[in-house]
């Protein structure tokens, strides 16, 4: 069986750093589009004041190398940003919702209903280009400033954005709030006639069993940041993404196919280290795939 994991260090892990040079940008999402990777969310149009670090997306993208067979996708906060992304010449959009009404406050500045009402018309508009939108509705799994966030609560947003036209879903696990408990519940009452894909944080150590019981439920697509990089500025502690090296290296084992070389990758991540200057969590990057063999 195949599973599809989607890239987002090169924007999801580099917001969460000190502004990182246009050039190393560059260098590491053409790396990782040398792995095999399928997908790949390059950049985000947001606002430089409220993401400094997503200020160069435009010139992050039009240097990088487009790897045949390598779907890219840029995230976008609002219709404004809608557009910036559809004249850099993106094809796949995504856009962010917020399923507690504080973290969107937080994040975009507006309410969830307000944040709805500008995703209808951001559908239309980036349908009318040609164009598809995956809506993530981040915070599914719990919120830092309200608790535990109601699967029905969810659920309500996916069957709005669903009727505006919503090519994909995608949840997120935006502080690492999530368990396989926790899993099972959303996915059981959110509709799923769309591509549902799953973003999780290894925040609270969860995030390779939040995988493992989604697969058993039927779920293929994934989310996963090079070395673990990422986190949410708005979102306290939360901490990196699940490592896209840690997910392929069990996903391998246990028989899975994800088109990636996992050499590649680890030395994605290692790239990735020297041009963040930090220590990055991955395991399997500090001690390489279960079968490397080390002299006694």
């Amino acid at each position: 069986m195949s599973v599809s994991i989607r890239e987002v260090g090169p924007r999801d892990g580099l917001q969460n750093e000190a502004p990182v040079p246009t050039a190393a940008k560059v260098e590491l999402l053409d790396a990782l589009s040398g792995t095999g990777v399928g997908r790949i969310e390059a950049v985000s149009f947001v606002h430089p004041r409220a993401i400094p670090q997503m200020a160069d997306a435009a010139s992050v993208w039009a240097a990088a190398r487009r790897e045949p067979g390598v779907r890219y996708s840029a995230l976008v906060p609002n219709t404004k940003g809608a557009q910036r992304a559809l004249a850099a010449g993106f094809t796949e959009l995504e856009v962010v919702v917020s399923a507690s009404d504080t973290h969107n406050r937080a994040n975009l500045n507006r309410s969830t209903a307000q944040s709805l009402d500008d995703i209808t018309g951001l559908i239309g508009l980036v349908h009318e280009a040609g164009a598809t939108v995956e809506v993530i509705v981040a915070t599914s799994f719990g919120c830092p400033y309200e608790g535990d966030v109601p699967p029905a609560r969810v659920a309500g947003i996916v069957e709005r954005v669903l009727a505006a036209g919503a090519d994909r879903l995608a949840f997120g696990d935006t502080t690492g709030m999530a368990t396989p408990r926790r899993v099972t519940e959303l996915l059981a009452v959110v509709p799923r006639e769309r591509p549902v894909l799953l973003h999780f944080h290894d925040t609270r150590g969860t995030g390779l069993a939040n995988i493992v019981t989604a697969l058993d439920l039927g779920v293929t697509e994934f989310d996963a940041s090079v070395g673990g990089l990422g986190g949410c500025p708005y979102a306290p502690g939360a901490s990196g993404n699940v490592a896209t090296e840690e997910v392929v290296h069990m996903l391998h084992d246990m028989g899975y196919d994800t088109g990636i070389d996992l050499d590649r990758l680890i030395e994605a991540a290692r790239l990735a280290e020297r041009i963040v200057g930090r220590t990055l969590p991955s395991g399997v990057l500090r001690a390489g795939p279960r079968t490397q063999i080390v002299s006694a």
